[in-house]
């Protein structure tokens, strides 16, 4: 188990000495303690990045394409390594934590291919006087911030682009659960990405990571995924740089289900959208909106599906919902559901957190939920599923679109053309259309409003980490 920072190719330790804590949050006890780097080992790491991008950036696409092929190979070889790394810390079941794996490898597969396709153009100006050249160099160093609810995944969506196109990056692990990132860094050495490309420095202490990172000459570029409130703080801290951002930030996802929808299947999609890696994602369902002729018995199929997980620690198989991170994050999903059950909601299963040891919470339905209540203005960010009823579509969908985040929306109907015109209503920049998951490394990742800007996945991810540059040429 690597526990230590990468800067310029060599595994050190902090230059303070200090370690972070890594909790089992199904134990709620240390699991492990990484080094605590300071905004001196950030700056090295920067330096390091700097002297290697330029090499990097020479090579030819298809060299750096095979390293991104290799990459997948090894991360599918290692998936049982990685999903117990991703289980310990940050507590997903096992299944889920393997999915991930997956997931993250085939950036690498998906980016190998990319790398041979950075298209530049040229054409005759319409003057006829010369020739107008575009081209795509790299941005250079990026800096990337990633989150502890997709370990494996959330660096190599970043990664991989940023690779592909001839970047270096300085990236900070979440301190709740650095060691996936940490691993998949080493075997990235393995499939042959060279010393100085990829640095990696954990923190206790983000602020001062973020302030020696963002001030470094060679830094061009911040890549985030986090909440929003982290990400307008990041915002206004890279304009004092004009710094080029990626950021995916929070969701509060609509799941809409129709009178006419195949109950049974939309049932399983809200189980998709909902509880996959135990319902902490961006992506999840946060507001069900079902037309009243199907309220109550969507609603009771619903409960009976989320009264049957069984919750415990993930690295049991049949577990189906594991902790959550810690314990402020139980605290705050008990809040909300507090407080949608002292606006007159009704628990139709679950509704309360579990005793320890350990960070968890119950699966639950709530009935009755009012749209605009707290619970359905904040990211829950955990197993619990508000249910409103409805009869009029368009209020349906200004109450769907009445948020300031619009990442993704769920929509269940066997009437195609309603589904897809209700589709392109919906302020999100991914609709899942009778479908629970979305994800996919070929599609553009990434939402409008306040959940976020750029896309991550699809050919459009790889020339976010690309500048365009002009050329006039005569000859």
């Amino acid at each position: 188990m690597q526990t230590q920072m990468l800067i310029g190719g060599r595994w050190q330790g902090a230059a303070g000495g200090e370690l972070i804590d890594v909790l089992d949050p199904a134990t709620g006890e240390v699991a492990a303690g990484v080094a605590a780097g300071t905004p001196a080992d950030a700056m090295a790491a920067c330096d390091a990045a700097a002297s290697a991008q330029p090499g990097w950036a020479a090579e030819p696409p298809r060299v750096r394409s095979e390293i991104l092929r290799d990459a997948h190979r090894i991360l599918v070889e290692h998936t049982d390594e990685l999903a117990d790394l991703i289980t310990l810390e940050n507590g997903k079941p096992r299944a889920d934590a393997a999915g991930e794996v997956a997931y993250a490898a085939e950036f690498f597969r998906w980016n190998a291919e990319e790398a041979v396709r950075i298209h530049g153009t040229i054409s005759v100006a319409p003057s006829g006087a010369n020739r107008i050249i575009t081209r795509h160099p790299p941005v250079g160093v990026v800096a990337m911030i990633t989150p502890w609810n997709f370990p494996a995944a959330m660096i190599t969506r970043k990664l991989a682009p940023a690779l592909a196109a001839g970047n270096a990056v300085v990236i900070k692990p979440p301190s709740e659960a650095p060691l996936t990132s940490l691993r998949v860094a080493e075997l990235l050495s393995e499939a042959g990405v060279p010393p100085g490309v990829i640095n990696l420095v954990p923190t206790s202490n983000s602020g001062a990571w973020l302030d020696a990172v963002v001030d470094h000459r060679a830094v061009r570029m911040l890549s985030f995924t986090g909440s929003t409130e982290v990400g307008k703080v990041l915002l206004k801290r890279c304009a004092d740089r004009v710094l080029k951002v990626v950021m995916e930030l929070g969701g509060n996802a609509p799941f809409i289900v129709f009178a006419d929808a195949d109950l049974e299947a939309a049932t399983a999609g809200a189980m998709v959208a909902k509880m996959r890696h135990s319902a902490e994602t961006c992506t999840a369902a946060n507001r069900f909106f079902v037309e009243a002729p199907a309220h109550d018995e969507f609603v009771e199929r619903l409960a009976t599906a989320m009264g049957a997980m069984k919750v415990g620690n993930g690295s049991d198989p049949d577990v189906s919902c594991g902790p959550m991170i810690n314990a402020a994050s139980v605290d705050n999903i008990d809040r909300l559901v507090r407080s949608a059950l002292d606006a007159g909601a009704t628990a139709v299963t679950g509704g309360s957190a579990i005793d320890g040891p350990g960070f968890f919470y119950k699966p639950t339905v709530l009935g009755g939920v009012e749209p605009g209540s707290p619970i359905t203005r904040e990211e829950i960010f955990g197993p619990v599923a508000p249910v409103s009823s409805f009869t009029d579509t368009d209020a349906m969908i200004a109450a769907a679109n009445d948020t300031e985040m619009g990442l993704i929306g769920y929509i269940y109907t066997q009437d195609l053309a309603q589904g897809l015109a209700v589709s392109e209503r919906i302020e999100a920049g991914m609709i899942g259309l009778n479908r629970g998951a979305v994800s996919d490394p070929a599609a553009p990742f990434g939402g409008m409003k306040q959940s976020g800007l750029g896309r991550e996945g699809a050919s459009e991810g790889i020339y976010e980490f690309c500048e365009t540059q002009y050329i006039a040429a005569e000859w």
